[in-house]
């Protein structure tokens, strides 16, 4: 009788799982503690959150990172990434590359997810590709800049040293545990692949990518306290249209796109900046997708689009979800979720070895756009956090969140992504510890 019930359920496991899903979602829906002051207010937080992260970082960080993602997986030699980040390459070389790669970006832990498939699809190497993974959102320049002039010189430098540190040391720990992977993956997706796929030659690439990435940095050139960051800032959008311009005019020079299909494109976007002059991300979001179109009409840069595409589909509604979940549980700065915030301020009090796991564990689900984490640890800190977890928090939090997650796991699978989460968890709270105790 019992092998008979075992064959129904190994018959029908599909169906079970199905059915476990729905009397699973009836049972939360029914017993959620709807007209519950907290309950509500951190629904109502999950929904602001997700809606400020749609309106600040979906269009200006996302898009442009989608289509240089795309880009790569079409323009970049698959021959010169694996002589450079490729398993083969040389290590030093790799983690070298990738790391000062990745922290020249100045992006945030969501918007280096479409580069860093990009380059894995490519066929980076998992521990260069980690490596630039981490490096992105953890070491760009004005970040550890702004930790050491607004939480003290201390703290900057620990956070740069570790941050550096963290990139070569995980990638390195990444690449010994998958060896055998990469190594196989190498021998089966390195041969065939000689520079210049795209036809166009090195100087071509190189600045056709340095435009794009100068258009999303300065896009999202945010405000500082500091003169010439704001005088920068000021000129953010003159300087990213030059850019734009003479991204075209690349276009129609070594990619032979038709000039008046471009100018009718910039006029469109000239036309919305001048009816629309205080929201800027509409002419921004119309040349992209104007961009975008144009390159699936032609037959040799329609896989651009397509490969962008692919990376959109698959990277926004994980991404959304995780944020809405995020402002659910954490709400946003200065505002609380589901979890009251004198629990985390009572948590990290002090430079213990538990204040300061919770502080990585904190940082590691929570999502920090670019700079925001320094006002928060601020604050934290002015409540009586520990230095210790302090750095903890500065180490993980700008590196993983709930939503990078989700999206890293579709990308190099659960098993990795667990091990990578976990290293660096483990490493936040170690480097925490041992500075709140011995320095």
């Amino acid at each position: 009788m019992q092998n008979k019930w075992l064959n129904l359920y190994q018959q029908n496991r599909a169906q079970a799982r199905l059915m476990l899903l729905i009397i699973s979602g009836f049972l939360m829906i029914y017993f959620l503690p709807l007209g519950a002051a907290r309950f509500d207010n951190a629904l109502l937080e999950g929904f602001r959150l997700t809606h400020w992260y749609a309106r600040e970082h979906v269009i200006l960080c996302l898009l442009p990172a989608f289509v240089i993602a795309g880009a790569m997986a079409v323009y970049i030699s698959q021959g010169a990434v694996m002589r450079h980040l490729g398993p083969q390459a040389s290590k030093p070389v790799a983690f070298g590359v990738a790391s000062v790669s990745g922290c020249l970006l100045a992006v945030c832990s969501c918007t280096v997810l479409p580069l860093f498939g990009g380059i894995y699809k490519r066929g980076a190497g998992l521990g260069a590709a980690i490596a630039f993974l981490y490096s992105g959102p953890a070491i760009n320049v004005m970040a550890v800049v702004v930790t050491a002039k607004v939480l003290g010189a201390e703290l900057g430098i620990a956070r740069a040293v570790g941050a550096i540190l963290f990139a070569l040391v995980i990638g390195a720990i990444m690449h010994l545990i998958y060896r055998r992977e990469e190594a196989a993956r190498s021998a089966t997706s390195g041969k065939g692949f000689a520079a210049g796929e795209s036809g166009q030659p090195l100087g071509a690439v190189v600045a056709f990518f340095s435009l794009l990435i100068g258009i999303l940095v300065f896009a999202n050139w945010a405000a500082a306290d500091s003169p010439s960051w704001m005088l920068i800032h000021q000129w953010k959008w003159p300087i990213t249209a030059l850019l734009a311009i003479a991204f075209g005019a690349l276009l129609v020079w070594r990619w032979h796109w038709p000039a008046r299909q471009l100018l009718l494109l910039g006029a469109a976007m000239a036309l919305l900046v001048l009816l629309f002059p205080g929201i800027p991300e509409l002419p921004f979001a119309t040349g992209i997708i104007g961009l975008m179109l144009l390159a699936a009409r032609r037959d040799e840069d329609r896989e651009w689009a397509e490969q962008s595409w692919d990376f959109t589909k698959q990277i926004v509604p994980l991404l959304l979800a995780g944020v809405f979940v995020a402002g659910l549980l954490l709400g946003r700065p200065g505002f609380e979720g589901m979890i009251p915030s004198g629990w985390v301020t009572a948590a990290v009090g002090d430079n213990s070895f538990l204040s300061t796991l919770l502080a990585a564990l904190l940082g590691g689900f929570m999502y920090f756009s670019t700079l925001t984490e320094v006002p928060i640890v601020e604050g934290l800190i002015g409540n009586g956090m520990g230095k210790g977890p302090a750095l903890a928090l500065l180490l993980a939090g700008p590196a993983i969140s709930l939503p990078n997650m989700l999206v890293i796991r579709t990308i190099i699978g659960t098993q990795k992504t667990r091990i990578y989460c976990s290293l660096v968890v483990v490493m936040a709270t170690i480097s925490g510890f041992l500075y709140g105790n011995f320095f």
